[in-house]
């Protein structure tokens, strides 16, 4: 019995460690390789274009305060000279949830043209952004603005996609320590679906006729 009790505990251990490798290990790499290519607004290099994340709003409709920081460090990239343009990408899959509206709404408070705010209203989840930015706005090279703990998997996903891209980190205020720590679990499983749908499966998200953010009769610096 006790070694029939042993050798189960052991069977569990090694395949509880085996499970962590295999859900860690695409995050903990993905980490270190964004490591290089993130920094704060005043370290980020230029670019055309600043992509913002959605994040949720309030229920007054406004943006979430993680939204929110998103929002004024992309504005704050914009009035640094860093990028031209905004492209503020989130969920409108409802008519009383607008995530990309809210975002330009705070962003013009901020005192950003509104000639200078693109709106994707199909960016539902991160891979979707970074395809769209990609394949509808002709968007090649951006700054990706959101929160370190979100950085990893964005840049992997849009460098993954062809899209050349440089984090610029969106935390300005102190999150729960709940919040992140949930966030930073949702990780794991989110990272390897974003490998999974970059290198395996390529999924269509929501496309529609292409919108280049910059026309023949304007210059990208790219």
């Amino acid at each position: 019995m006790i070694r029939f009790l042993r050798f189960t505990a052991r069977a569990f251990l090694t395949t509880a460690a085996a499970l962590l490798l295999v859900l860690g290990l695409p995050t903990l790499l993905a980490e270190i390789s964004a490591r290089n290519r993130t920094s704060t607004v005043d370290q980020a290099p230029d670019a055309p274009v600043a992509i913002i994340f959605g994040a949720g709003l309030n229920r007054d409709g406004g943006p979430s305060p993680v939204l929110r920081d998103r929002v004024s460090t992309a504005v704050d990239l914009y009035f640094a000279g860093k990028v031209q343009k905004l492209l503020m990408s989130g969920d409108n899959s409802h008519l009383d949830y607008n995530e990309p509206g809210a975002m330009q709404s705070y962003a013009l408070e901020l005192g950003v043209p509104e000639k200078d705010i693109i709106l994707d209203y199909a960016g539902r989840r991160t891979y979707d952004t970074c395809y769209r930015a990609l394949h509808i706005f002709g968007v090649t090279n951006a700054l990706v603005v959101t929160q370190a703990y979100h950085l990893p998997r964005t840049l992997l996903t849009c460098q993954g996609l062809g899209l050349n891209a440089f984090g610029v980190i969106a935390d300005q205020r102190e999150y729960h320590p709940l919040a992140m720590q949930r966030w930073r679990i949702r990780e794991i499983p989110a990272t390897l679906v974003a490998l999974w749908d970059v290198y395996v499966t390529r999924p269509l998200p929501i496309l529609g006729n292409p919108e280049p953010i910059f026309t023949h009769s304007q210059t990208d610096p790219t």
